[in-house]
């Protein structure tokens, strides 16, 4: 059953700064995740229920199972970047890991 990593950010102290090393270095890191089929990722422009914009940007990773999450998520490559994102996510900053339905 398709698996996928879902990753929250706050709001970010300087989204400019952020911005630049998203995706300059951390998105990299993400890019070579073993076994890692796709990779979304966007800012949030607008919270429609009315509520406060919490959430600054949204990235998706797709495996193919648990298993192949968990391999990507313990492989040295999962590690560069479980470091990267202790190093760059804001406070309140959240990752879910969710079944797709098929």
């Amino acid at each position: 059953m398709t698996v996928k990593l879902v990753v929250l950010y706050t709001q970010p102290d300087d989204p400019a700064a952020f911005e630049e090393h998203y995706l300059g270095v951390h998105m990299p890191l993400v890019a070579v995740l073993p076994g890692l089929q796709r990779a979304e990722a966007g800012r949030l422009t607008a919270a429609l229920d009315g509520g406060g914009q919490t959430f600054y940007r949204l990235t998706e990773l797709y495996f193919a199972d648990q298993g192949a999450m968990n391999t990507a998520l313990s492989s040295p490559e999962g590690q560069a970047t479980a470091a990267d994102f202790q190093k760059i996510a804001p406070t309140g900053s959240r990752m879910f890991v969710q079944l797709l339905d098929e």
